[in-house]
């Protein structure tokens, strides 16, 4: 037996690099990093070296790593009811599912069910054939940038190609239009003035029907759902500009396609609403979560969609499920969440957080050229590092910012420490920052101070 006080890092590589595969996203680097263990906002190395995270596991750990309440939750279920079959009726899977839909009738004013599964992509995979049986089609609208997982059919949602090159044809494939990025707008607009033109181009797709979505006859379109994340993840943490999805949903109403809000990583007050669309006051279709529901803590997901769609008349039993789809463990975490969610002052602590944070952005941005953009809502925010002409992209500043960040040699304070980022956007050049929810101003201002000491150092 393997002695784990004994065994270096410089040995676990080693086997890493034997035994497991390179198909997930560790060997993105070419020296991926070892961590040991965690604690609120911090990741720890083998020496005991804090690391600042501010990424917190793509958003999975919005309440902190190793937060007590949940962990107590999950052991207390470990010790009652660890494993049942999704055949069978269990407390917490009820009462979960009860918060969430009286949590989504209280915000939208519409009476819902939700579904589990145990992954971001197999909620948009079940969300995808609630939505092909409700409409009969299979054809999707999603934007450029977004991305909602890497199963196959997810896959066929995400704009990546990259993500399709390996694996043959996609039938399927989504028809992608431009995300409202307005700092990098694809129709040369502004964005105080151009009334929308991003939508209004949309809407123009639909005027013939020798543009191949509508028959204007019966005015039936063959894209009956629209898939998207009100702020893109993956895409650079862009948040679209007030009044855009107003303006796009009053398109999709007057065709009849329904809205799928995907929720996946800003679920869950990450915006500083309980969904991200909050922020945007319009009502989706289907909401798809995953991510912080169980604060990472055991793989859960769904989706919550409106009455008339998801009731069993229309969504009978075995339409959606998978072994561990409402694992016990899982939804035992959910349910502290949602409590934890309903006890807290996330509604006004987390706008205030961001908007410190993002004061600290952008005294960054009047200091350091390399920074052309920053933005966001709530704890989701952004910074895009640009060339010297303030627009061209840097994607090596971007990479080498974050490398360094994991060296650990930064100082604070007087102490060594490190910094955990993550990159993002069209060009991979946006620093993304998905702290801690219970982050604090101390560490606000560390934060700040670290990435001022990382650019100095870059640039």
């Amino acid at each position: 037996m393997i002695d784990l006080d004994i065994i270096t890092d410089k040995e676990l590589l080693e086997k890493d690099a034997k035994y497991c595969s390179f198909g997930d996203t560790v060997h993105y680097a070419k020296e991926p990093k070892v961590f040991h263990h965690c604690e609120g906002s911090y990741m720890y190395d083998s020496k005991d070296v804090p690391y600042l995270d501010l990424q917190m596991y793509f958003s999975a750990a919005n309440f902190g790593y190793k937060n007590k309440r949940i962990i107590d939750a999950v052991i207390d279920q470990m010790n009652t009811l660890p494993q049942i079959t999704p055949k069978y009726v269990h407390t917490y899977k009820v009462l979960l599912s009860e918060k969430l839909c009286k949590a989504c009738e209280a915000r939208f004013h519409e009476e819902g069910r939700v579904n589990f599964n145990v992954g971001g992509a197999q909620a948009v995979e079940d969300a995808i054939k609630l939505v092909r049986k409700a409409t009969k089609r299979n054809s999707f609208f999603a934007f450029q940038g977004g991305y909602h997982g890497k199963t196959v059919a997810t896959t066929a949602l995400s704009s990546n190609f990259k993500y399709r090159e390996n694996y043959g044809h996609y039938g399927d494939r989504a028809y992608f239009i431009p995300f409202p990025y307005c700092f990098r707008c694809p129709y040369d607009k502004k964005c105080d003035s151009c009334d929308f033109y991003c939508v209004k181009h949309f809407e123009k797709q639909f005027d013939s029907e020798y543009k191949g979505l509508i028959d204007p006859s019966t005015n039936e379109t063959e894209y009956k759902a629209f898939i998207g994340e009100p702020v893109l993840g993956t895409g650079g943490y862009i948040n679209a500009p007030q009044g855009y999805f107003k303006e796009l949903k009053k398109v999709l109403d007057k065709y009849g396609i329904m809205f799928v809000d995907d929720e996946i990583q800003m679920g869950f007050y990450r915006t500083g609403k309980l969904w991200s669309i909050e922020n945007y006051d319009v009502v989706p279709d289907v909401i798809t979560f995953a991510k912080s529901l169980t604060n990472g803590m055991n793989p859960l997901s769904g989706f919550w969609a409106k009455e008339k769609y998801i009731n069993p008349e229309q969504f009978p039993p075995g339409s959606a499920h998978s072994t561990f789809c409402s694992n016990p463990i899982g939804v035992r975490a959910g349910y502290e969440v949602m409590s934890m969610i309903e006890e807290e002052n996330f509604d006004v602590t987390v706008p205030e957080k961001g908007k410190y944070f993002l004061e600290g952005l952008q005294m960054l941005k009047a200091k350091h050229k390399c920074i052309g953009d920053v933005g966001g809502l709530g704890l989701a925010l952004r910074a895009e590092l640009v060339e010297a002409d303030g627009i061209s992209p840097n994607k090596a500043l971007c990479a080498k910012v974050l490398a360094d960040g994991l060296k650990g040699d930064l100082t604070y304070n007087g102490k060594k420490c490190g910094l955990i980022l993550h990159n993002g956007g069209f060009y991979k050049n946006i620093i993304t920052f998905v702290p801690n929810l219970f982050i604090t101003r101390e560490e606000i201002n560390m934060a700040i101070d670290l990435l001022d000491e990382l650019l100095t150092r870059c640039e």
